[in-house]
């Protein structure tokens, strides 16, 4: 199978200095893409500006102006966590616009699958509000476009980064022709994402937030992904499947408490191929997000290409040096909440399921 990849070096300017989020995060992963031989496989996607009408689909006027004024201005802060530079407007649009290009790509069959290697990340993104580290909401942009111009209605996304996608969550609250699932650890940043929060328009059917607890191992994520994200994405039959991929539930990960290994991400990748043939054939796009340990988010996408590409990996990390906690009782749950069978049967607990945080390098 043909893959594809989004890259432009209008990435690197947006500039945050010593921020978690930074230009070295791309850098890091196209390096290591290039030492191993593996762009070579890939068929690059050219990156386009999104235009303001295509962010309007999903932000307010006063938002994209914000942004486009700070930028212009030379930069500043939207919030405690969000930075603006000289050239984050350009590559906001460009991020925007590179997810919407790895869309096209696939729906017009120049590759089986893509991935669109964007920063700033967007995610976070509300319709009113950059916060998070994300400017705008690529994955939901794109969505939109695919919505309003590629005669694409059911869309699934998927979102394996640590933190919920508030923004995304928000975005797409009110459209039942989207089915948003989360996997998150919760409680954290950004305090939102439990199974039962009684706002949402949609019902179990199109929303299905799945809360980790700290310290969820692969054995415990894979468990959530085969009894609830698999038969909800078989159910719910998208035409296109987006994925905001975020590398910061590894066990490495500075910012987040999740256990899962490269290999982990390897086999996520692997599964949601797999759905996609049968589901909607050709019409898988991946999104970077987050992740923060350089060695990981750089082979965490190439554990992804390889699952893509059909080739083994070696996870050169390891398991995560601790046991995880149990899932069994959330999965029991949230199988009757969005009405999903079946539910798996208790496994035994794994030992030392508490044993201390000290793993961090």
């Amino acid at each position: 199978m043909r893959v594809g990849y989004v890259y432009d070096p209008i990435y690197l300017d947006h500039i945050t200095l010593n921020h978690p989020e930074s230009p070295q995060r791309l850098v890091a992963i196209m390096e290591h893409l290039a030492e191993i031989g593996m762009l070579e496989r890939l068929a690059p996607i050219p990156a386009w500006a999104a235009t303001v009408e295509d962010l309007a689909r999903v932000h307010s006027e006063r938002m994209i102006s914000l942004v486009a004024n700070l930028s212009g201005r030379g930069g500043g802060r939207i919030d405690m966590d969000t930075l603006v530079s000289r050239r984050s407007y350009e590559a906001a649009l460009y991020a925007a616009g590179g997810t919407m290009a790895a869309v096209q790509a696939t729906l017009e069959g120049q590759v089986g699958a893509a991935y669109a290697l964007v920063r700033p990340p967007g995610h976070h993104a509300t319709p009113r509000q950059s916060m998070g580290f994300c400017l705008f909401n690529n994955v939901a942009v794109a969505a939109r476009w695919a919505q309003a111009t590629q005669g694409i209605q059911r869309i699934a996304i998927v979102d394996y980064d640590v933190h919920h996608g508030n923004g995304t969550d928000d975005v797409f609250d009110a459209d039942p022709q989207v089915l948003y699932i989360s996997t998150h650890e919760y409680p954290l940043y950004p305090g939102t994402g439990d199974w039962r929060r009684p706002t949402h328009v949609r019902g179990p059917e199109n929303n299905l937030n799945i809360p980790l607890p700290a310290e969820t191992d692969d054995r415990g994520y894979m468990q959530v992904f085969r009894a609830l994200v698999e038969p909800a994405l078989r159910r719910f039959r998208p035409e296109l499947i987006l994925v905001s991929a975020g590398y910061d539930a590894h066990w490495a990960d500075p910012l987040a408490w999740l256990l899962l290994s490269l290999q982990c991400y390897h086999e996520i990748a692997q599964a949601l191929l797999t759905l996609s043939q049968e589901i909607c054939p050709g019409r898988l796009v991946f999104v970077l997000e987050g992740g923060y340990d350089l060695r990981v988010l750089a082979a965490g996408v190439e554990a992804t290409f390889a699952a893509l590409l059909g080739l083994p990996f070696e996870d050169p990390l390891g398991p995560a040096p601790q046991a995880g906690v149990r899932v069994d009782s959330l999965i029991r749950r949230l199988a009757e909440w969005h009405m999903l069978e079946p539910a798996p049967e208790p496994e035994p607990a794994p030992p030392d399921a508490l044993s201390s945080r000290s793993r961090r390098p």
